[in-house]
């Protein structure tokens, strides 16, 4: 069980970070980048960003040119185009190639410029669709893929791939991590292109101020899910950089799980909407269970720190903050 308290950074034994180190965060207006740029900074690192509207990360050429300019010390390759299933099932060409192209780039980009350290994070619907639960990082290729979201999984397989191939033919001291489903400030709450959480929180908002007697949810409700808190992902983060640098990647979650009926029932909860819930189990439910093994990471001396509702709670009170027409 997870508590709420902040607690103190942690504080590994190796230096492969050095204190105050420069480090360009790749996505840093993302959920992932912000939370990352947030706790880099408290960390003390300079961190480095760098607009989409002055570099498109999927310019190989442009990403190269800039990472030589400002020759950092580390890069967390944060960007991607992410979203839902729908999404996923709507534009795979974009989930295949757009994240393809900026792995390429940046990864590549930083290897030019003399980078010494490299993050990649991935995702963990890297994993097969019916992988043994709780998902090691040792099941990777071992099956078929979710077919949903299989175009944007293979992209993140390739940038592990690629991650591997640096260090085997150059000793890059470049490593990959597969976060679980991520929520928190900075979450995208458009319902074309979101995650399961954020749009639980709109849909249920919404029913409330709308005063719907009830809300349709796809699926059945019972695929169980894995989240974590995207502040507790930036301190994992910071913590891999510092203290690890193998060849396999890191699972990043909190070792427990929920059904959707349940994560629903809590976000409704929280909301405050007192309707009923249908689901329309015509619609696809993705994968049954996708729960990670996250002993490589908690031997490193990772624990998060927020707690599931709680952290929905923030999450919901920061985008009604955001967006004054809420209502």
């Amino acid at each position: 069980m997870t508590t709420d308290l902040p607690g103190p950074p942690q504080e590994p034994d190796s230096s492969l970070l050095r204190p105050g180190a420069r480090i360009f965060v790749a996505g840093h207006r993302g959920l992932v980048g912000s939370a990352v740029v947030r706790r880099l900074t408290a960390d003390g690192h300079e961190v480095l960003t760098r607009g989409r509207d002055l570099l498109d990360l999927r310019d190989s050429t442009r990403t190269e040119a800039y990472l030589r300019d400002v020759r950092p010390d580390a890069v967390v390759l944060a960007a991607a185009k992410v979203g839902g299933i729908m999404a996923n099932s709507t534009w795979p060409v974009q989930f295949l190639e757009d994240n393809l192209r900026i792995q390429l780039s940046v990864i590549a980009g930083a290897h030019a410029a003399g980078t010494e350290r490299l993050l990649f994070l991935g995702s963990s619907c890297i994993y097969p669709k019916h992988a043994p639960q709780p998902i090691s990082e040792n099941a990777l290729l071992t099956g078929p893929l979710e077919p949903t979201n299989e175009a944007y999984a293979l992209a993140k397989i390739a940038g592990i791939v690629q991650i591997q191939s640096y260090r085997k033919q150059y000793g890059a001291s470049y490593i990959s991590a597969m976060p679980t489903n991520l929520y928190g400030p900075g979450d995208n709450f458009d319902l074309a292109t979101s995650h399961v959480l954020p749009a639980l929180i709109r849909r249920f908002h919404e029913a409330k101020r709308d005063g719907a007697p009830s809300v349709t949810l796809w699926g059945s409700g019972t695929p169980r899910r894995e989240f974590l808190h995207v502040d507790d992902l930036a301190a994992a983060c910071a913590l891999l950089l510092a203290s690890y640098d193998g060849d396999e990647p890191v699972n990043v979650g909190c070792g427990d799980d929920l059904s959707i009926r349940e994560l629903a029932d809590t976000v409704r909860d929280v909301t405050g909407y007192r309707g009923t819930i249908d689901w329309d189990t015509s619609k696809p439910d993705g994968t049954p269970r996708k729960l990670l093994d996250v002993e490589r990471l908690t031997a490193l001396g990772f624990a998060p720190k927020i707690s599931l509702r709680n952290g929905i709670a923030e999450t919901y009170a920061w985008w009604r903050d955001r967006d004054s027409g809420l209502g």
